[in-house]
């Protein structure tokens, strides 16, 4: 009876210690301008421990209980990391090195499963300049330009999702993060052709920014303007049409009170003003002057760029929507969120894959950027210069020739779909 009993306790103990193995299934890499990111994918949770060694830069993991399913791939030589290295350890645990081209300050974290992915382990290494960034990047207050000097608009154009987080996936698997970075390019690439214009990629490759990071490069960048392209997704794949979002006024209202709240650790900026010295009630009212300014610009900026985008895709709704994004929170950047298609939609996910196509909806997307800027130009701009008042006698050829620019920018920038002009109309001359 009693070995029957050491029997039973010894098979109970052994099926317990394989049931509490995790087990590594694979490990995916993206290399992004400040940081390398890895994501292990793993059958359970995982104790881990994490540690660096140095001559040669090498990152230890050790995760517990957790052995390896099959061997994991090498990375590509892009970002810090060089090459992978396992063994097991202890009889029972997984023992992960990671060979570095540097030095990184590494963080890990877990994920728990969602609709695309189980179990993940995320390794984050992050370059050490990049790690020593403050938390908020703040613009300096901006310098006085010189009398007759003006300078470019900046437009940061931000492609949604990246890396490690697909975005949507469409019915014939087609990511969201493929199409918007697609058409981020583009945009860029149409904007910097344009005289006066110039163009910050905030993700320019397949890896992860945070949201708030995203908000920060533009800031720090000093762009007059922040467009975050997606593409949308329903349970109905009937659902169609573009969609421009802007700020809603709760969004609004929680980002005041995180600049509240941190303004004592941080110098935070509000048009060039900073909130550490000033007192709850004039930060306040700082913050909310700027808000409604830069709100008002934003809603601006989705109209005529929705407008536009309706002369190339149906609309969803004929308004421009308000959401809480925290893409859309910059208290100072007049910003929209670009939803361009349902990408659930069949025919519309066919349409986004379609190169001319791309480029319409790029062109509209430019023509409603290029209209607003022409309403609203910032001050010292290009955009913000010279006016011509039309007088008896004065053509539109005979204007174009006198400012030394094309007769189509002319038209473009007057919205003229012809060569008539009244006296007394004033134009703008790109």
């Amino acid at each position: 009876m009693t070995r029957r009993l050491l029997a039973l306790l010894c098979l109970l103990c052994a099926t317990t210690a394989v049931a509490g193995t995790a087990r590594v299934d694979g490990v995916r890499v993206w290399a992004a301008p400040d940081h390398t990111r890895l994501v292990f994918d793993i059958s359970a949770p995982v104790e881990h421990t994490l540690f660096t060694l140095e001559s040669p830069d090498r990152v230890v993991i050790d995760l517990e209980a957790t052995e390896l399913a099959a061997s994991l791939q090498q990375p590509d030589g892009d970002g810090l990391l060089r090459g992978l290295r396992w063994a097991p350890r202890n009889g029972n645990d997984l023992r992960v090195v990671l060979d570095l081209g540097g030095r990184s300050r590494p963080k890990s974290f877990l994920l728990s499963p969602n609709g695309q992915y189980g179990h993940r382990l995320v390794v984050d290494l992050h370059l050490p300049a990049a790690e020593a960034t403050p938390a908020v990047l703040v613009a300096a207050p901006p310098t006085a330009p010189e009398s007759d000097a003006k300078r470019d608009v900046v437009v940061a154009i931000d492609p949604g999702h990246g890396g490690e987080d697909p975005g949507a996936i469409g019915p014939r698997g087609t990511r969201e993060k493929e199409i918007t970075l697609a058409l981020a390019r583009q945009l860029a690439k149409r904007i910097d052709r344009e005289p006066g214009m110039r163009a910050l990629l905030v993700r320019d490759g397949d890896y992860y920014i945070s949201l708030r990071k995203r908000i920060e490069k533009a800031r720090a960048a000093r762009a007059d303007l922040f467009v975050s392209l997606h593409a949308d997704a329903f349970d109905d794949h009937r659902a169609h049409g573009s969609s421009v979002y802007v700020l809603s006024q709760r969004g609004a209202s929680s980002e005041m009170a995180r600049l509240l709240a941190k303004r004592e650790n941080e110098s935070d900026l509000i048009g060039g003003v900073s909130l550490d010295d000033k007192d709850d009630l004039l930060a306040r009212v700082l913050i909310d002057l700027q808000q409604s300014v830069t709100y008002e610009g934003s809603v601006r900026l989705a109209s005529t760029t929705l407008r536009n985008l309706g002369q190339v895709n149906r609309l969803h709704k004929p308004r421009v929507e308000k959401a809480g994004f925290a893409v859309l929170k910059s208290p100072d950047i007049p910003s929209m969120l670009v939803e361009t298609a349902f990408i659930s939609n069949p025919t519309e996910e066919r349409r986004l894959n379609d190169p001319a196509y791309q480029q319409r909806m790029v062109e509209a997307l430019f023509r409603g950027i290029h209209a607003y800027l022409l309403d609203s130009p910032p001050s010292n701009s290009h955009f913000a210069s010279r006016r011509h008042t039309i007088r008896r006698g004065d053509t539109l050829s005979e204007i174009a020739r006198q400012y030394s620019v094309s007769l189509d920018h002319l038209r473009l920038a007057n919205n003229l779909n012809g060569d008539i002009v009244r006296i007394g109309q004033v134009l703008r001359i790109p």
